[in-house]
């Protein structure tokens, strides 16, 4: 009795990775795009391992990890950002939600004032 075809992991990691291209691409929420990078970087991780059965190396595993280490870090990194992000604006949608927008009216800037000049070259002491 044969195991599951590797053909079917790879096309079970492809069918993975292009939903996760289709939610960053086509998504506005950002915990979904959010989701959407873990869902690809789990479809890469099972390619990694399914290369490293086959071919029976420990390169694979290796990477899975490293891939791993890297996507709890950027979850723990992302997740504060967004936080932060929902709590300065309210929404979490990526429309409305834009970095180079200028959210406050700015006020009129004020005429400088100008200081009179003081002649001091006269006598510094009193007569």
């Amino acid at each position: 009795m044969s195991g599951v075809p590797v053909s079917w992991y790879l096309l079970l990691s492809a069918v993975l990775f292009a939903l996760g291209v289709a939610g960053f691409l086509f998504r506005r929420n950002v915990i979904t795009v959010f989701m959407s990078i873990e869902l690809m970087l789990n479809a890469v991780n099972l390619s990694f391992v399914t290369f490293s059965y086959q071919l029976r190396q420990v390169n694979g595993h290796l990477f899975t990890f490293f891939v791993m280490v890297v996507a709890a870090a950027e979850a723990a990194v992302g997740l504060a950002i967004i936080l932060t992000v929902f709590k300065n604006r309210g929404t979490l949608n990526i429309d409305e939600v834009s970095s180079m927008k200028d959210e406050l009216p700015r006020e009129p800037e004020q005429p400088v004032k100008t200081v009179e000049t003081v002649d001091i070259t006269g006598p510094l002491v009193k007569t």
